[in-house]
Protein backbone atom coordinates (compact mmCIF):
# COMPACT_ATOMS: atom_id res chain seq x y z
CA UNK A 1 0.00 0.00 0.00
CA UNK A 2 1.67 3.57 -0.99
CA UNK A 3 3.08 5.24 2.04
CA UNK A 4 2.21 8.91 1.95
CA UNK A 5 3.86 10.02 5.02
CA UNK A 6 7.56 7.83 4.07
CA UNK A 7 7.25 9.81 0.51
CA UNK A 8 6.28 13.32 2.32
CA UNK A 9 9.53 12.52 4.66
CA UNK A 10 12.02 11.94 1.53
CA UNK A 11 10.84 14.92 -0.15
CA UNK A 12 11.50 16.87 2.84
CA UNK A 13 15.30 15.32 2.75
CA UNK A 14 15.51 15.88 -1.14
CA UNK A 15 15.01 19.24 -0.78
CA UNK A 16 17.14 20.22 2.44
CA UNK A 17 20.02 18.22 0.35
CA UNK A 18 19.61 20.40 -2.53
CA UNK A 19 19.54 23.66 -0.96
CA UNK A 20 22.68 22.73 1.18
CA UNK A 21 24.02 21.83 -2.57
CA UNK A 22 22.47 25.49 -3.71
CA UNK A 23 24.27 27.20 -1.05
CA UNK A 24 27.60 25.54 -1.07
CA UNK A 25 27.94 26.39 -5.03
CA UNK A 26 26.66 29.92 -4.63
CA UNK A 27 29.61 30.57 -1.23
CA UNK A 28 32.42 28.53 -3.94
CA UNK A 29 31.48 31.32 -6.82
CA UNK A 30 31.30 34.12 -4.75
CA UNK A 31 35.00 32.98 -3.70
CA UNK A 32 35.80 32.47 -6.82
CA UNK A 33 34.81 35.80 -8.08
CA UNK A 34 36.90 37.60 -5.23
CA UNK A 35 39.84 35.67 -5.49
CA UNK A 36 41.29 34.39 -8.71
CA UNK A 37 42.95 30.68 -8.36
CA UNK A 38 46.26 30.80 -8.30
CA UNK A 39 48.56 29.93 -10.92
CA UNK A 40 50.20 26.32 -10.64
CA UNK A 41 54.03 26.50 -10.15
CA UNK A 42 54.76 24.67 -12.99
CA UNK A 43 53.10 27.60 -15.65
CA UNK A 44 55.71 30.19 -16.90
CA UNK A 45 54.83 33.36 -18.53
CA UNK A 46 57.19 33.41 -21.17
CA UNK A 47 59.82 36.46 -21.17
CA UNK A 48 58.36 39.56 -23.55
CA UNK A 49 61.30 39.80 -26.82
CA UNK A 50 61.55 43.36 -27.73
CA UNK A 51 62.60 43.78 -31.34
CA UNK A 52 66.59 44.72 -32.03
CA UNK A 53 67.59 48.42 -32.39
CA UNK A 54 67.19 49.03 -36.04
CA UNK A 55 70.45 49.77 -37.86
CA UNK A 56 70.99 52.65 -39.69
CA UNK A 57 73.70 53.99 -41.96
CA UNK A 58 74.92 57.24 -41.40
CA UNK A 59 73.41 59.71 -43.67
CA UNK A 60 76.04 61.51 -46.28
CA UNK A 61 75.56 64.95 -44.89
CA UNK A 62 76.29 63.78 -41.03
CA UNK A 63 79.05 61.24 -42.48
CA UNK A 64 81.55 60.00 -40.45
CA UNK A 65 83.07 62.50 -37.57
CA UNK A 66 86.47 63.98 -38.71
CA UNK A 67 88.76 65.53 -35.76
CA UNK A 68 90.41 68.19 -37.90
CA UNK A 69 94.01 69.54 -37.40
CA UNK A 70 94.18 72.38 -34.53
CA UNK A 71 95.59 74.56 -37.60
CA UNK A 72 92.69 74.10 -39.91
CA UNK A 73 89.66 74.75 -37.53
CA UNK A 74 87.60 77.97 -37.70
CA UNK A 75 89.55 80.88 -35.76
CA UNK A 76 90.02 84.64 -35.48
CA UNK A 77 94.38 85.00 -35.90
CA UNK A 78 96.71 87.94 -36.39
CA UNK A 79 96.44 88.61 -39.74
CA UNK A 80 98.51 92.06 -41.32
CA UNK A 81 96.68 93.06 -44.77
CA UNK A 82 96.21 96.12 -46.28
CA UNK A 83 92.85 94.30 -47.97
CA UNK A 84 89.66 95.89 -46.95
CA UNK A 85 87.86 94.14 -44.24
CA UNK A 86 85.71 91.54 -46.47
CA UNK A 87 88.63 90.39 -48.47
CA UNK A 88 89.10 86.84 -49.18
CA UNK A 89 92.93 85.83 -49.56
CA UNK A 90 93.01 82.07 -50.48
CA UNK A 91 96.88 81.29 -49.12
CA UNK A 92 97.19 78.12 -51.77
CA UNK A 93 100.45 76.92 -50.00
CA UNK A 94 99.51 76.83 -46.57
CA UNK A 95 95.74 75.34 -47.10
CA UNK A 96 94.21 78.44 -45.60
CA UNK A 97 91.37 81.12 -46.39
CA UNK A 98 91.82 84.37 -44.88
CA UNK A 99 88.49 86.52 -44.03
CA UNK A 100 89.96 90.17 -43.27
CA UNK A 101 88.20 91.89 -40.64
CA UNK A 102 90.65 94.49 -40.44
CA UNK A 103 92.37 95.71 -37.71
CA UNK A 104 95.05 93.45 -37.88
CA UNK A 105 92.64 90.03 -37.81
CA UNK A 106 91.19 87.98 -40.18
CA UNK A 107 89.27 84.35 -39.87
CA UNK A 108 91.18 81.97 -40.89
CA UNK A 109 89.20 78.97 -42.34
CA UNK A 110 91.04 75.21 -43.75
CA UNK A 111 90.74 74.44 -47.02
CA UNK A 112 91.52 72.03 -49.44
CA UNK A 113 93.30 73.19 -52.84
CA UNK A 114 94.44 72.24 -56.54
CA UNK A 115 96.05 69.02 -56.57
CA UNK A 116 99.77 69.57 -59.06
CA UNK A 117 99.23 71.52 -62.14
CA UNK A 118 95.91 72.61 -61.15
CA UNK A 119 96.27 75.38 -58.59
CA UNK A 120 96.04 78.73 -59.98
CA UNK A 121 96.29 82.23 -58.70
CA UNK A 122 94.86 85.82 -59.42
CA UNK A 123 92.24 88.23 -58.54
CA UNK A 124 88.29 87.46 -58.81
CA UNK A 125 85.23 88.29 -57.20
CA UNK A 126 82.09 86.53 -55.88
CA UNK A 127 79.65 86.86 -59.15
CA UNK A 128 77.17 84.39 -57.50
CA UNK A 129 76.49 82.40 -54.43
CA UNK A 130 74.05 79.48 -53.99
CA UNK A 131 72.63 77.24 -51.17
CA UNK A 132 73.16 73.70 -52.06
CA UNK A 133 74.23 73.96 -55.47
CA UNK A 134 73.80 71.48 -58.27
CA UNK A 135 76.61 70.46 -60.17
CA UNK A 136 77.28 70.27 -63.82
CA UNK A 137 81.15 69.66 -64.37
CA UNK A 138 82.60 71.60 -66.90
CA UNK A 139 83.86 70.00 -69.80
CA UNK A 140 87.49 69.90 -69.43
CA UNK A 141 87.01 67.84 -66.14
CA UNK A 142 84.55 65.50 -68.14
CA UNK A 143 87.90 65.29 -70.64
CA UNK A 144 89.69 63.97 -68.27
CA UNK A 145 87.57 61.90 -66.12
CA UNK A 146 85.11 60.63 -68.48
CA UNK A 147 83.17 58.28 -66.07
CA UNK A 148 82.07 61.67 -63.93
CA UNK A 149 78.10 62.52 -63.66
CA UNK A 150 77.05 64.99 -66.37
CA UNK A 151 74.81 66.50 -63.71
CA UNK A 152 74.18 66.23 -59.85
CA UNK A 153 71.48 67.67 -57.78
CA UNK A 154 72.37 69.93 -54.85
CA UNK A 155 72.04 67.95 -51.74
CA UNK A 156 74.44 65.99 -49.30
CA UNK A 157 76.23 63.92 -51.97
CA UNK A 158 77.11 66.56 -54.38
CA UNK A 159 80.14 67.29 -54.45
CA UNK A 160 79.97 71.22 -53.91
CA UNK A 161 78.81 70.52 -50.69
CA UNK A 162 75.98 72.71 -48.76
CA UNK A 163 77.17 76.22 -50.17
CA UNK A 164 79.24 77.55 -53.31
CA UNK A 165 80.51 81.50 -54.46
CA UNK A 166 81.13 81.28 -58.04
CA UNK A 167 84.29 83.34 -58.85
CA UNK A 168 84.02 85.84 -61.73
CA UNK A 169 83.57 84.22 -65.36
CA UNK A 170 85.81 81.54 -64.39
CA UNK A 171 85.39 77.36 -63.66
CA UNK A 172 85.91 77.96 -59.97
CA UNK A 173 84.10 78.18 -57.17
CA UNK A 174 84.45 78.56 -53.17
CA UNK A 175 82.64 75.34 -51.77
CA UNK A 176 81.60 72.60 -49.16
CA UNK A 177 82.62 69.22 -49.99
CA UNK A 178 81.35 66.11 -48.44
CA UNK A 179 84.58 64.66 -47.95
CA UNK A 180 85.83 66.65 -44.86
CA UNK A 181 89.29 64.37 -44.53
CA UNK A 182 90.46 66.29 -47.69
CA UNK A 183 90.78 69.34 -45.76
CA UNK A 184 94.66 70.69 -45.22
CA UNK A 185 95.10 68.77 -48.92
CA UNK A 186 95.64 69.18 -52.39
CA UNK A 187 93.02 67.14 -54.41
CA UNK A 188 90.49 69.60 -56.38
CA UNK A 189 90.74 70.61 -60.05
CA UNK A 190 91.44 74.21 -59.01
CA UNK A 191 88.43 75.23 -56.88
CA UNK A 192 88.75 75.94 -52.94
CA UNK A 193 86.60 73.67 -50.29
CA UNK A 194 85.65 73.78 -46.83
CA UNK A 195 84.05 72.50 -44.51
CA UNK A 196 80.11 72.13 -44.91
CA UNK A 197 80.06 73.64 -41.59
CA UNK A 198 83.00 76.72 -42.60
CA UNK A 199 81.06 77.17 -45.88
CA UNK A 200 78.44 78.19 -44.55
CA UNK A 201 79.84 80.33 -41.91
CA UNK A 202 81.94 81.91 -44.59
CA UNK A 203 78.54 82.44 -46.88
CA UNK A 204 76.99 84.17 -44.43
CA UNK A 205 79.52 87.03 -44.29
CA UNK A 206 80.11 87.41 -47.98
CA UNK A 207 78.39 89.62 -50.56
CA UNK A 208 78.25 89.34 -54.12
CA UNK A 209 81.31 91.81 -55.19
CA UNK A 210 83.28 90.46 -52.50
CA UNK A 211 87.10 90.74 -53.77
CA UNK A 212 89.24 87.16 -54.09
CA UNK A 213 92.40 87.15 -54.03
CA UNK A 214 94.27 83.48 -54.90
CA UNK A 215 98.19 83.40 -54.14
CA UNK A 216 100.27 81.02 -56.05
CA UNK A 217 101.64 77.64 -55.18
CA UNK A 218 104.35 78.28 -57.84
CA UNK A 219 104.93 81.39 -59.56
CA UNK A 220 106.85 80.06 -62.04
CA UNK A 221 104.61 77.46 -63.23
CA UNK A 222 100.77 78.34 -61.95
CA UNK A 223 98.05 79.62 -64.45
CA UNK A 224 97.25 83.17 -63.37
CA UNK A 225 94.24 83.42 -65.64
CA UNK A 226 91.98 81.50 -63.83
CA UNK A 227 90.39 79.70 -67.15
CA UNK A 228 92.18 76.47 -66.50
CA UNK A 229 89.71 73.40 -65.77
Amino acid sequence: MFNLDALKLDSRRTAAALGALAIGTMAFSGAAAAAPLPLFPFVMTPPVQSAPPVQTAPSQDEGTVVEMPARLKRQIVSYASREAPGTIIIDTPNTYLYYVLGGGQAIRYGIGVGRDGFTWSGVQSVTKKAEWPDWTPPSEMIARQPYLPRYMAGGPGNPLGARAMYLGGTIYRIHGTNAPQTIGTRVSSGCIRLTNQDVADLYSRVNVGTKVIVLPMDRRADNTTGKRG
